[in-house]
Order: C-alpha cells, then structure tokens, then sequence
C-alpha cells in the first residue's frame, strides 16, 4: 500500500486517487490545465517515487514514472522549486566538491548551525534535516590509490622474482558501479564490497572514466589512451544512473546523462561483464528507466539486462564460495525499489548462508532520496519510518545487525533512530576478517579511520609524510628525531656493511 496514503489516510494520496487525478488531467473536462494543473502537482507531491505501486496495484501503475513525466512537463521553460536544483543536481555538486578536495571544508561549514540554517533554506532543505557529510575520501580516490600500490607491488615483487602471476589473472571480471551515493557519501560500502567481491574469487573492475575508440581501461585510473596523456585533458567522465534528475522530473537532463553513460559503458557491454550495483536505488533506475527513456538506443537494453544487485553477483558469478558464518540476528527493511524492481530472493538466501536470522519489514523507510530531504516532507517521511520500520529497530537485541542496503534507508535511521544501519557487504566483509594490506581499517565504516590501509593510518598520525620533493614533510622529520639524552639508532647496514 502507498506510504503516503497509510500515513495521511486520505484519498487523494492513494495511487487510485492520484490515477484518477492523472485521468482528469488529459481528459480535460473536469483538470482543464493541463500539464500545469496545480491540484495533480500537491496530489503527486506526496508520491515517494518507491514504487510499491509497481507491484503491488493489480494493474502495475508505476505511479513513480507517472510523477516524473509530470514534472518534465509541468516545470518545462519554468523555475522549478530550490530543491529540484540542489539535490536533482547533487552528482554535478558532489563532484565539484571531490575535484576541488573540499569536502572537509564542506563539513566544517554544515557544522555550524546558523550555516546549515541559510543553505537549506536555500536549497529548499527542511529544517529539521541534517546535512550529510562527505567523505574525506571518495571511493573512486581509495580505488586509485590501491590500484597503484598494487602495481607497485607486483613491479618490486617481479624483479624479485617472486611474482609469478598477474594479481587478478585466471578469475571471472566484474564492473562494480561506483554511484554517487557510495562514491561520495558512503565510500567504506564500496571498499567492502571490494572486499567480498575479491574474496568469493572475482576480479573486480570500474567502469572506464574515458571514451575511447581502443580498448579502455577498466581501472578505474586512467583517463585517456595511453602515450596520449601529455597532449590531452585529464578530465575524468564518471557513469551516473540518473535517479537524481528522473526523480525531480528532469527528463531531458537524465537523457543525456544516461547517454554519456552508454557511451562511457560501450567497451563494458561489448565484452559482456556483470554490472554489480550497490545502491538498490540506482539498479532499478539503470533496469527500469534507462531502457524506459532511452528505448531508440540498443545499448541501454544491454546495459539494463548486465545489471545485478550484490547478492545476486555472488549466486550467479561465485556459486561456490561460501559466506562467513555470522549466526547473528538481523532486523530492518527491504529497500522499497528492491522489493518492487529487483527482488530479493539472492539477498534472502545470502542471508541465511551467513547465518543472519530475521525478517526484514516491507513498506519504504521514508526518506526516498530527495523526498525526505524536501521542505514540507519531514513529518510525512518521519510517519512513513514510524509506520515498520523504527518499531521493529526499537524491538531489537542489542546484538542485533540493522542492514539498510539503501543510502537513504541508511541516513533515515541514522537522523530518526540514533542507529547505524549497514549494508550487507559490510556485514560480510567485517565476517572476512582483516584483508592484507588493511583494505577495510579497523575504524567503524564510515567513521575515521574506517577503510584505511596501514600507510594511510601513519599518514593521519603525521609518519611518512612527503613533499613534493620526495623528502619528508617536517612533521615527519620530527617525529622521527630521538628524544634528548636518547641513545641514536646505529646507522643501516647493507650486508653487514655501514652505509
């Protein structure tokens, strides 16, 4: 049933209301303005965009579509409100950020409350909100970084002669997407999720961040061919779902998103890899409204049709790896846009090979992504939440796993109940141990210190630093000076011999 009509209880926030409504409009006797008719604009502004309607109406009404194609046409050649701008915008702001390595500056700014105040009153952000907070490294930054201390690695470890094949080599490839939820916001669920991946015996790939008529690199590093970086731009391309634009109705916009996307994913598609997607959300937009707004090209089928959730990348690619036995009780809340698009039979049967006993509650937790976050919205999102999935947190063990495999699932139980809610790659990656190398860092995800590896943890406590000069920074020089009246360190010897 629609969350919003089980919170308000009234007709007009059903799907029935609302289709009939939608009905009126293009009839045009009893609506006669049309596209512009403000009474379906407030009907559809409590929709969700969840979905449930999708399967759980008798006659499938996706009222989620129906909401979006609206706004394309209510909006077009006007000013749309503030916060179609702020958050339908938010992979273009987020990235701004990332590039400019400004998102400690971004946080300190958000701490401070009468700050926080002006730019959600701007953004058209309810009050009630906090503003989430960005990662100090983005997950894409993390891939980078490892992927060239691996080549490292494997150069010193050849010469050597103790490496004898190339890491990787042998195994079935997978393109984990990097949305730009876990990208920016939630980096340690991609970071486990590498984790997991790597560990059922999967080699695991990002899409390219450059086109390229020659094979691309799947690295997720490179940005143009190779020889030709010093005659051209390093501007990176990063793939998007488009679920920002779709759901703040900004069609044109999401088209040609997507489009960069299929050109960006060609070489993908062309040698037949699997596209894991974390974000539940993002993989019903990349299954249902990329063919949906894209239907004249072929690459968008082929794409919807490559796309799998986690659980479904292990069945499928890693049939006989066996998940760490947890034996622990979980509670929570299947993402709305699983249950109605993606399905959830590969989560559950995960779930009870890693020994995670419990149901998860139906229903949507509320925050929807932009909806939650909208002027106006904040006492229907918190009844939604109230509706299962608050209560069945609050009747939980204390040794209770809260999954939300959802980022807006995450950030709902998080502002509303004070709990941290977890991805099921983070259960699973927690249950692995210690990766070598330090992949996930002994902090709590998300946290400081969370997915560091053992250089990036002496790098925060000020060892091994270095200027650009390859000398170490001060800091580390004095660090590393010997207390006074301290014996000095005998010099180093090579072969027994002072150097």
């Amino acid at each position: 049933m629609c969350p919003s009509f089980r919170a308000t209880g009234e007709e007009e926030h059903s799907t029935r209301g609302r289709a009939r409504l939608l009905h009126e409009m293009l009839a045009g006797e009893v609506i006669t303005d049309g596209w512009r008719s403000a009474e379906v604009r407030d009907a559809l502004d409590l929709c969700l965009s969840c979905k449930g309607c999708r399967t759980d109406c008798p006659v499938g009404v996706d009222m989620a579509t129906y909401k979006a194609e609206f706004l394309h046409h209510h909006y077009e050649g006007r000013r749309r409100p503030a916060a179609h701008y702020a958050m339908g915008w938010l992979p273009v702001w987020l990235s701004a950020v990332s590039r400019t390595r400004a998102g400690a500056v971004v946080n300190a700014l958000a701490s401070v409350g009468p700050l926080a105040a002006v730019a959600k009153r701007l953004g058209g952000i309810a009050p009630e909100r906090g503003i989430p907070r960005v990662a100090r490294e983005t997950f894409s930054r993390w891939w980078s970084r490892r992927f060239r201390d691996r080549v490292r690695a494997f150069v010193r470890e050849a010469k050597r002669g103790e490496r004898t094949r190339v890491p990787g080599a042998g195994r079935e490839s997978v393109v984990l997407w990097p949305d730009t939820f876990t990208e920016h916001l939630s980096p340690a669920v991609g970071r486990a999720a590498v984790r997991v991946l790597e560990a059922a015996g999967l080699a695991v790939l990002l899409p390219p961040t450059f086109r390229m008529k020659s094979p691309a690199v799947m690295d997720g590093v490179s940005k143009a061919p190779a020889g030709f970086n010093v005659f051209m731009p390093h501007r990176r391309r990063r793939v998007c779902c488009g679920l920002t634009y779709v759901s703040t109705g900004q069609l044109d916009r999401a088209r040609t998103v997507l489009r960069r996307t299929l050109d960006l994913m060609e070489p993908v598609l062309d040698a037949g890899l699997p596209v894991v997607v974390l974000e539940p959300s993002c993989a019903a937009a990349l299954r249902t409204d990329l063919p949906e707004l894209l239907h004249d090209d072929p690459r968008a089928a082929r794409l919807a049709a490559a796309v799998v959730t986690f659980a479904e990348a292990l069945e499928r690619h890693a049939p006989a790896w066996t998940p760490p036995r947890l034996d622990r009780p979980v509670t929570g809340q299947t993402h709305c846009h699983q249950h109605a698009v993606l399905g959830d039979a590969a989560d559950r049967r995960l779930r009870e090979a890693a020994g995670l006993t419990g149901e998860l509650t139906g229903g949507c937790c509320g925050l929807a992504g932009n909806f939650g976050f909208e002027k106006g919205h904040y006492d229907i999102s918190t009844a939604c939440a109230e509706d299962q999935l608050l209560p069945a947190v609050r009747a939980s063990t204390a040794d209770t796993i809260v999954l939300a495999d959802g980022f807006s699932c995450r950030t709902q139980l998080e502002q509303l109940g004070g709990v941290r809610g977890r991805h099921v790659a983070e259960v699973l990656a927690e249950g692995l141990g210690e990766a070598p190398g330090d992949v996930l860092g002994k902090g709590p995800g998300g946290g400081p210190g969370a997915g560091r590896g053992r250089d990036e943890e002496r790098w925060g406590r000020g060892e091994n630093r270095r200027c650009g000069c390859g000398r170490p920074s001060r800091r580390a020089a004095r660090a590393a000076r010997p207390a006074p009246g301290a014996r000095r360190p005998a010099p180093p010897t090579l072969r027994g011999t002072p150097v």
